[in-house]
């Protein structure tokens, strides 16, 4: 199993009240799976995410991840997991404008201690395999919003992590840019990697092997109707 929660609970403080934004979340992935978790606006869809991401620590309850108890782990130990076992794509890119795809790729690898010759080669790898060859020295204002996603993903992915994690990685994208993404994820994970996909898009939602729709920080059970 790579990754195991139970009964994981994140409260926040609200002036006297107590916001409960997740509420006995239980959740386990295997190697190589394909989840989608869908859910409205305020659903605690992104907070599930950044727990699982090790963005954040739940309040309560268990997390194992790739067989380390996350909640022994400091901020310096959640750091190295986020950069060696984990790869993140959001909705807003997050590129650096200064910096070419290139540059913005190789990016993890500069702070993986990774010489700069080799970083460059995977870079150059790396955006191959998203199609983007033709755009390694392009500034992401030179790019579209399909291929700035392109280019994200491919930085997500430098490290080789035993975990994608996409959080609404088609939102700010058209429906043909958007597609073209979702074909990327397929094609990933066919190859073996491990995904967890937050979504609001049921057309998205779809394309995962499984998946969970939560709603008012309840996970609620599997459902049928994603892609086999």
């Amino acid at each position: 199993m790579l990754l195991e929660m139970k009964d994981i609970c994140k409260d926040y403080p609200q002036g006297k009240e107590v916001v409960h934004v997740l509420k006995h979340v239980e959740l386990a992935i295997e190697e190589g799976d394909y989840l989608a978790i869908m859910g409205p606006s305020g659903s605690g869809k992104t907070t599930l995410m950044n727990i699982i991401g090790c963005l954040d620590v739940p309040t309560s309850g268990s997390y194992t991840l790739n067989g380390e108890d996350i909640s022994e782990a400091g901020e310096n130990r959640l750091a190295d997991i986020r950069n060696a076992t984990l790869g993140f794509v959001f909705q807003s890119f997050n590129l650096l404008p200064k910096l070419t795809a290139r540059d913005n790729v190789a990016l993890p690898l500069l702070y993986a201690g990774v010489n700069k010759r080799e970083r460059s080669r995977r870079a150059e790898e790396a955006l191959k395999t998203v199609g983007l060859e033709d755009r390694i020295d392009f500034y992401p204002t030179q790019l579209s919003g399909g291929q700035q996603q392109r280019v994200a993903i491919a930085r997500a992915m430098i490290n080789r992590p035993k975990l994608l994690l996409a959080d609404e990685p088609t939102g700010a994208l058209d429906t043909a840019s958007g597609e073209q993404v979702m074909d990327i994820f397929d094609e990933l994970n066919a190859a073996g990697t491990t995904i967890v996909l937050i979504t609001h898009e049921p057309a998205v939602g779809a394309r995962a092997k499984r998946l969970r729709r939560i709603l008012d920080g309840v996970l609620g059970s599997e459902e049928g109707g994603a892609r086999v």
